[in-house]
């Protein structure tokens, strides 16, 4: 009989994307959702090992510089798309990527290439980083997400997130909504589907598993809310997304 495999989270996923350990990382799940959430500390931690010095890329091209320049215009189409997902303009977003794109195409040395992929994440972690901020103003609204990133293994209560911050259930309710447009508990649960789908699409681990890293309350429940969410059980979310997802996890930084 197999060895039983331990028990997950989402954060020993994070590690196994990167292939090192560190600090757990919000869970947006990846290189991109980190530059999404305008988060430039985690983009900038990141980004310490250089772009062409980065192990398991597919092989696009025979001419190496070449198969660099065809992964950076991967990376930076993705990237486009996360910020466009996260609030920022098609129009702004697709325009960086032309520009990046360019750039990288009349690179001649796998180290410029690096520079330029560099330069990219940044300026779009400091655009989100920007957007994030006009449309959360408060303190303890920023408290209360940076918890729920972190904590999306546990079940999260209003209650608790009112603790963390200082503030009365009711209160931090209303405030919560007017900030973020979403109720507490529907903002924690977008939160965990995203991360969820993310592990679907780009990992191996059971269903059960990955319901039971983000404290559903049960694989049943897991499934239930997820095909409310986009009319797909996890099983269907998995094999619809699996073929580019998938490959783009085993090319870590795409």
């Amino acid at each position: 009989m197999p060895a039983k495999r331990k028990k997950i989270s989402y954060q020993e996923f994070l590690h196994r994307e990167y292939g090192f350990f560190r600090a757990p990382l919000a869970p947006e799940m990846d290189f991109y959702d980190t530059i999404r959430s305008g988060n430039l500390r985690k983009v900038r931690t990141l980004l310490s090992e250089p772009f062409d010095a980065k192990k398991g890329f597919g092989v696009l091209s025979d001419n190496p510089l070449q198969n660099l320049k065809y992964h950076m215009t991967i990376t930076t189409a993705i990237l486009a798309r996360y910020c466009i997902s996260g609030g920022l303009s098609q129009a702004e977003a697709y325009s960086l990527s032309d520009y990046y794109i360019r750039l990288a195409d009349e690179a001649s040395t796998p180290s410029e290439i690096s520079e330029i992929h560099n330069e990219m994440c940044l300026h779009y972690a400091r655009l989100m980083s920007s957007l994030h901020q006009s449309a959360i103003s408060s303190k303890a609204v920023s408290t209360a997400i940076n918890y729920i990133y972190e904590h999306l293994h546990t079940r999260i209560t209003l209650e608790g997130l009112a603790s963390v911050t200082n503030l009365s259930a009711p209160y931090f309710s209303r405030l919560f909504k007017k900030e973020t447009g979403y109720s507490v508990s529907g903002y924690i649960m977008n939160k965990k589907l995203e991360t969820a789908k993310s592990m679907l699409a780009s990992s191996d681990y059971s269903i059960a598993e990955i319901s039971a890293s983000l404290a559903f309350p049960s694989q049943s429940y897991f499934t239930n809310v997820l095909k409310k969410d986009c009319g797909l059980t996890p099983k269907e979310y998995r094999v619809r997304n699996r073929s580019v997802d998938f490959y783009l996890h085993e090319n870590p930084y795409r």
